[in-house]
């Protein structure tokens, strides 16, 4: 008996060993804190922020400037304002861009020199150059001061709304602000937006004038993160700031550290939040774009059924191991009434693991249905006059 007795005991310390270990195994720990006046960590595809502090005070951009400059430059590339291979000369002010300025970053340009739009991207890109990002903004819109107005209306399209520019470059001006989450938001439409100017964000050297520039972003060769980009910034008021890209199992991760003490630590206390990301959470594909979710019931339409799901496809980010409990639910408006067009929201789709919604997302028309007519509306409002007495 004693045998058996003492067996039991074995066999369930075991068990609560083996228990306990599961349990802590699933719990994940509280983000690393950073030596930054401000940080955020997003996940590009779900847009879910998984650390910060201090994320929304306003401090000093630096040359995280130029990140709009470059939105603002591609932009009218796009639209065919302006063209690669259009010819810049260029002028004094550009040239003058604070070239004695410590540790003022140029492409080098001399003044009354030709160079195509092309070069002067990758001199804004890779050498994060002063006068570069001036002959740019002169080029677009005339005047680096009309350019600035172009920053800044583009800024509040993209939802930076604690974002003010005042030049093209990001030396020190009075109300030149922005805050963490706004460069995340900035870094996100970069990638997205214009993935063909994108890829030169980790390209790390360029030549003009026989002068050599070097990209100074300090992770692009680290032999365990992949990143690809994006821009460093310093100024005295703005300390070292680092906003970086990382891409790991399919799933790509933006960090801003704001206002460190040196290189060394911006670098360091971007490590700790990429590493933080891809070792503790992941990202997965939840809904299809245009995949249907659900025949809504429609009142007062050519049709009596509507096709309801996402437009765009839907990514989740959620804590490692806790995808196969990720379940999805739906709520749709109580009367659906034509005309409803492609796109219109209808309701929302929420996502949960074990009762906790992790995220939410619009459940929308996917066709555009029209209004009945006259017949079709007059028995539809019979049939819901009923349905609803019924309800």
């Amino acid at each position: 008996m004693s045998v058996i007795f003492f067996r039991l005991i074995k066999f369930l310390i075991v068990c609560l060993f083996l228990f306990s270990y599961g349990v802590a195994s699933a719990i994940t720990p509280k983000p690393p804190q950073l030596s930054a006046q401000s940080y955020v960590l997003m996940d590009f595809n779900s847009g879910k922020v998984i650390a910060q502090s201090n994320a929304d005070l306003t401090v000093a951009p630096a040359s995280l400037t130029k990140m709009m400059t470059s939105y603002v430059v591609s932009d009218a590339l796009r639209s065919g304002k302006i063209s690669r291979s259009d010819e810049v000369k260029i002028s004094y002010n550009a040239y003058a861009s604070n070239p004695f300025f410590k540790g003022s970053s140029l492409m080098w340009l001399d003044i009354g020199e030709v160079v195509t739009v092309d070069k002067l991207i990758k001199g804004l890109i890779i050498a994060s150059g002063n006068d570069a990002a001036v002959a740019l903004a002169e080029h677009v819109a005339g005047s680096e001061e009309k350019f600035v107005e172009i920053m800044n209306e583009q800024a509040r399209t993209l939802g930076m709304t604690s974002t003010y520019f005042e030049n093209s470059h990001g030396l020190t001006s009075t109300s030149h602000k922005t805050t963490a989450n706004d460069m995340a938001k900035l870094a996100n439409a970069l990638i997205r937006d214009f993935p063909e100017e994108y890829h030169l964000y980790k390209e790390k050297q360029i030549t003009h004038n026989n002068i050599p520039s070097y990209n100074r972003h300090p992770l692009l060769s680290d032999p365990v993160l992949n990143v690809d980009g994006i821009k460093t910034g310093h100024t005295e008021e703005a300390g070292y700031c680092l906003v970086s890209s990382a891409v790991k199992d399919n799933m790509r991760l933006i960090s801003v550290v704001m206002n460190t003490n040196s290189e060394e630590t911006r670098k360091t206390e971007t490590k700790k939040l990429l590493s933080y990301g891809f070792r503790f959470y992941e990202t997965v594909k939840a809904l299809e774009a245009g995949k249907q979710l659900h025949l809504g019931e429609l009142w007062m339409g050519e049709e009596d059924e509507i096709k309801l799901g996402v437009l765009n496809e839907v990514y989740v980010t959620v804590q490692r191991g806790n995808v196969e409990k990720l379940k999805a639910h739906f709520i749709v408006e109580k009367d659906l009434m034509a005309p409803i067009n492609k796109g219109d929201m209808v309701g929302r789709v929420f996502f949960v693991i074990d009762d906790e919604t992790v995220a939410e997302h619009s459940l929308v028309a996917l066709e555009s249905v029209e209004e009945a007519g006259f017949f079709g509306r007059t028995a539809d409002s019979i049939g819901k006059w009923f349905s609803d007495l019924f309800d």
